[in-house]
């Protein structure tokens, strides 16, 4: 199952959503160096991904108890909670999440406002990569990637927008056909694949995906999305209803 797009039509020019795809793409550019070069790749992750036995400390000089580390610890500790989520680890890794930003990202941003939505995706990634640290928190393997502020977006967008249409690519061996699904069914399927996998991969000893980054975020989400949602877009939006450019409120940027 693949999204490709859905029903839902925006009333503000996604701006936010935009600039963030931008800032992934420009440091996956400027300080990954786009992949081709594992040097650079390994030493923006090393030194601005989240190391969570850096950031709770139980690193004392050697190698903490889950997992050997490929990097040098003792760098960057609280500050890589942000810059993390900017950083991924190869191009499916930032096509996959470039493209569950876009697709979900927009329609809450065009519930929020720009600037709330910017607040929202800040937050609920900070909340992501936090239980990813309580989950594994001598883990010497950093963690990169916006999947979790993405999450956060798509439990949002299940609260404010359950029965909207997303058209999904289904592949079942050679059979492909796009149908249209449920919001709740898609997004409910995605959160117990992440709650699955990551049962799996703690009975396998740990591993490479952030499984409850991804928990985290969408939980956050599913919490926090009345707080900064914006009650005229989102009436709007579930109404059918497209705004004057005077009824949107600041702009729409609050």
């Amino acid at each position: 199952m693949f999204p490709l797009y859905d029903d839902n039509p925006t009333e503000i020019f996604p701006i936010i959503t935009l600039l963030l795809m931008g800032a992934c793409v420009g440091a996956w550019i400027y300080l990954q160096g786009a992949g081709l070069s594992q040097e650079a790749l390994m030493g923006s992750v090393c030194g601005l991904g989240t190391i969570p036995a850096e950031i709770t400390g139980t690193w004392t000089g050697e190698l903490p108890a889950r997992g050997e580390s490929p990097c040098r610890l003792g760098g960057l500790t609280w500050q890589t909670l942000f810059t993390s989520m900017f950083l991924h680890g190869g191009w499916m890794h930032l096509i996959g999440n470039l493209w569950f930003l876009w697709i979900f990202g927009n329609n809450i941003e065009d519930s929020m406002g720009h600037l709330r939505f910017l607040a929202f995706y800040l937050l609920t990634g900070l909340v992501a990569t936090g239980s990813h640290i309580a989950a594994e928190p001598s883990s010497a393997l950093p963690m990169v990637g916006a999947s979790g502020a993405i999450s956060a977006i798509m439990g949002a967008y299940l609260v404010l927008y359950p029965r909207t249409r997303v058209y999904t690519l289904f592949i079942i061996i050679i059979i492909i056909r796009v149908f249209p699904i449920p919001a709740w069914f898609f997004l409910g399927y995605w959160f117990f694949l992440q709650v699955a996998s990551s049962s799996i991969q703690a009975g396998a000893g740990g591993g490479g995906v952030a499984f409850w980054a991804h928990i985290g975020g969408f939980v956050a989400g599913l919490a926090l999305v009345k707080v900064f949602q914006n009650r005229i877009l989102v009436d709007a939006k579930r109404s059918g209803v497209r705004l004057e450019r005077g009824q949107i409120r600041h702009g729409g940027w609050w």
